[in-house]
């Protein structure tokens, strides 16, 4: 497996360099405050109007801005700096006190009072109904003063978090086992392209394939982003030249497939993406879709696919689907990435043959930053502890050995699956509603009822995707300690802007409203949804249970494992096992396509035509195109406030 020839290219794709930098100073300080106070209320706004927020157009703008600020002042951003800016607008954009807009609402819902679970939301949520800070939409009362220093107090060891077991993982997927993580070059190298100097634009590449990208983006945002936003301003309905989400054919093709979700997504980035990620995890998805495509109508004959009937779309069929089958199955698929990986390690321990170093872990590269390993596994312990601690003093009455079942057993193996299809394929794992059946589990076997589990800080997280902004920090060439730094800085300035900023738009008008015709369409849904299934600790409802089925799970796991010994004994690309894995999920089965296309001419026309710089290429075609797409989305949002702004003037 570590002799993959697809790997090792990926690996090779953006060596780190010898020179590390922490780039922390006063523009880094400056850009935090204006990512607080400047990005993060327009994102915030945005999501409650239109229910999406500036997202990585953000990064890009706060970029491309300072980088011509610094051009008129006769400097120039390191490349160190340019990524801390990347780095804090990610930090910033989260808005965590936008999570107490959503409660203060909740605790007042119709919901809520239809079904009867007012009075069961605890106080540390969100103040009950009749209190003066609903009444008079404030934060700063007292009432408020418990659910806002948990909140802190949560951001705060999430924070910390950040650098234990997640940093811990990147240590061993990067240096010891040496995984590509294909994803990451992505971020890496659109910001090293904006970090050319003027000479450097001239003779470079990185500048010019990035404005390629950009431009793609544009004009392709410009169709699929733009025209149905303005023409939805000016018309009865919006022109959409390109279906937004997909071209739906469920419905044409449901009497020669039955139980099977058909369509096209024509997503122009999935294109680029396929090109970017190895090319046999992509075969390997388009694999495990053929393989539903076939699977599902005999699943259907024999009675398995029960939930599905005619006259589903996707969504409900995919649902139906996950329900009755491809839960358990992807569970027991996930299990059977970590049991390979689990494999390989101790495999890598009784192996004299010296393919994987562990001493690296304790004499990493110099000048690098890195936290003392062990200093790393006790930060994850310490907060893990820290979560415990505060799960038994919101919840007491709930069995307190599932806290440290999340923390300490389940949270490390699902991490560590995650980390490898991350560092492999590029892809994030999540084994669907064990958090969900965990409580479930609690209310019927162990006598807890109540709510207020669903609200805890349970510590039940996936640290994989942390691997991969660890890599992104590692090729750009910035030291951990920038940061670090960067992190102390952006935190209290992340917290005083989401608090005030969140408060500003409670006063504007009640949330939701017609103000923020999002949240008034689709909140009550969501309310609606998730209170139903809080039910379920009250009740003692085990629909969860019904759809996790032991036999199923079991198939999957044997599945997965069976596929892996046969791709070695027949000398075949162990990726195709985890682009199975990921075509199997069926969350998207529409983009797979379009990734495949990409993944075919990246491979048999731009590889013949640019040779192996075409593998640098595409990542910073990527970002590119990831620009032009935001900044297409961002030019909508803001003129679909303004015409809106202007058509509720009183004249």
């Amino acid at each position: 497996m570590y002799d993959d020839k697809e790997l090792q290219e990926y690996r090779d794709l953006l060596k780190p360099p010898d020179h590390f930098e922490e780039g922390f100073d006063w523009k880094t300080i400056i850009g935090a405050v204006f990512i607080g106070f400047l990005m993060m209320p327009g994102s915030m706004y945005l999501q409650l109007v239109i229910g999406q927020g500036i997202g990585p157009a953000a990064r890009w703008v706060t970029i491309i801005l300072f980088a011509e600020i610094a051009k008129r002042s006769y400097t120039e951003l390191k490349q160190q700096e340019i990524f801390l800016l990347y780095y804090m607008a990610g930090a910033a954009l989260a808005s965590p006190f936008s999570g107490l807009l959503w409660n203060q609402y909740l605790v007042q819902s119709d919901a809520a009072k239809m079904l009867g679970l007012t009075e069961f939301i605890p106080t540390w949520v969100a103040p009950p109904p009749g209190s003066d800070s609903l009444l008079d939409r404030t934060f700063f009362h007292r009432d408020w003063l418990i659910p806002i220093l948990l909140l802190v107090g949560s951001q705060l060891i999430q924070r910390v978090d950040h650098f234990g077991l997640g940093y811990a993982l990147y240590r061993i997927t990067s240096d010891v086992e040496k995984l590509p993580f294909p994803m990451a070059p992505v971020g890496a190298l659109g910001t090293m392209a904006l970090a050319e100097s003027t000479e450097d634009k001239k003779t470079g590449w990185k500048w010019r394939i990035f404005s390629i990208g950009g431009v793609i983006g544009l004009l392709f945002g410009a169709v699929y982003v733009l025209l149905p936003a303005l023409s939805g301003l000016l018309f009865t309905e919006p022109i959409r030249l390109i279906p937004i989400p997909w071209i739906e054919l469920t419905r044409y093709t449901e009497d020669s497939l039955p139980a099977v979700a058909t369509g096209l997504q024509l997503d122009l980035g999935l294109v680029f993406i396929g090109m970017v990620l190895p090319f046999w995890a992509v075969i390997g998805g388009l694999v495990g879709l053929v393989i539903t495509i076939i699977a599902n109508p005999i699943l259907h004959s024999y009675g398995v696919l029960h939930r599905w009937h005619q006259g589903m779309a996707t969504v409900e069929t995919v649902f139906a689907n996950n329900f009755d089958f491809y839960m358990s199955f992807g569970i027991g698929l996930g299990l059977a990435i970590g049991v390979i990986g689990v494999y390989h390690v101790v495999k890598s321990f009784r192996s004299s043959s010296g393919k994987l170093d562990f001493s690296i872990l304790f004499n990493p590269p110099k000048d690098r930053g890195d936290i003392n390993f062990w200093v790393s596994i006790a930060i994850y312990v310490v907060s893990t502890l820290a979560y415990v601690g505060l799960c038994l003093f919101l919840v007491p009455d709930f069995p307190w050995y599932f806290f440290i079942i999340y923390g300490f057993l389940y949270t490390p193996i699902i991490s560590y699956i995650t980390a490898r299809m991350e560092g492999i394929a590029g892809q994030f794992v999540s084994l669907p509603l064990v958090r969900e059946a965990s409580f479930i589990a609690g209310a019927k076997y162990f006598g807890y009822q109540g709510i207020e589990i669903w609200y805890a800080p349970i510590p039940i997280h996936n640290y994989g995707e942390a691997t991969v902004h660890f890599r992104e920090i590692e090729l750009t060439g910035t030291s951990l300690r920038g940061i670090i730094k960067a992190e102390i800085v952006v935190f209290p300035v992340v917290m005083i802007a989401s608090l005030l900023f969140s408060q500003f738009l409670w006063r504007l008008a009640p949330i939701p409203s017609g103000s923020y015709p999002y949240a008034q369409e689709l909140w009550h849904l969501q309310a609606l949804n998730g209170l139903l299934l809080q039910t379920s600790t009250l009740e003692g409802n085990s629909l969860f249970f019904q759809a996790l089925s032991v036999k199923t799970l079991s198939a999957g796991l044997g599945f997965g494992l069976i596929t892996y010994f046969l791709l070695n004994l027949f000398g075949l690309p162990v990726l195709l096992i985890y682009g199975v894995v990921r075509g199997l999920g069926q969350s998207t089965p529409h983009g797979i396509i379009l990734e495949v296309l990409g993944a075919l001419l990246g491979r048999f026309y731009f590889l013949k035509k640019y040779g192996k710089n075409w593998r640098h290429y595409a990542p910073v075609l990527l970002a590119g195109f990831s620009c032009g797409m935001g900044l297409a989305g961002m030019f909508a949002m803001g003129c679909t406030l303004i015409l809106k702004s202007l058509g509720r003037l009183a004249y």
